[in-house]
């Protein structure tokens, strides 16, 4: 089970693995976070910071010192939970022919969500173009029978485009649709 392929950015990795099994393939693609130490090292110097301008403000005994304590403490802790305890680790899709597709969110703390979506529940895969007032980023959804919204395959990475289209490729072969870009809204 080697990778197939693999593409790299400054914020992602992607690859691709191909299971050869009795009936058909399975296909899995996988968009990892890559691994900045600056970020961690950031986040617990801040905390530190946090923490030592507490216990300075309470060891000078200056007014309302233990409640400036307790809120540095307090600022740290949601800091450091914030910013490395919910990260996500990376975001995978199974994509099952014969079955369904399944998509995976892998998050460093190691607990895993999956959703499970039956292959003939799905009408097509979608690549759509996301306009926001600060950003402008690719996101690849499935339109799927039954329900109102379009379902994101990566709920929570923003991989670039050029990640995107061998998935969004593999998902049309597989739902034996014809893939479409749509225009940006």
């Amino acid at each position: 089970m080697a990778a197939d392929s693999c593409i790299s950015s400054s914020r992602y990795t992607y690859t691709h693995d191909d299971h050869k099994g009795p009936i058909e393939a399975i296909n899995v693609h996988h968009v990892f976070v890559r691994k900045t130490k600056g970020n961690t090292f950031l986040v617990y110097f801040s905390s530190l910071l946090l923490i030592t301008t507490g216990v300075s403000l309470f060891l000078l005994k200056q007014d309302e010192s233990a409640s400036v304590l307790l809120w540095t403490l307090f600022l740290s802790a949601a800091l450091v939970k914030l910013f490395l305890w919910k990260s996500v680790e990376k975001e995978s899709i199974i994509i099952m022919p014969a079955f369904g597709i399944q998509l995976e969110t892998h998050y460093t703390s190691g607990k895993i969500i999956h959703h499970f979506i039956p292959i003939d529940k799905i009408l097509k895969p979608v690549l759509t173009e996301c306009v926001t007032p600060v950003t402008c980023y690719w996101s690849l959804s499935l339109i799927v029978r039954e329900k109102e919204e379009l379902v994101l395959v990566f709920k929570e990475l923003r991989p670039p485009v050029k990640m995107l289209i061998p998935i969004w490729k593999a998902l049309c072969d597989a739902t034996n649709s014809l893939g479409t870009l749509a225009p940006s809204g």
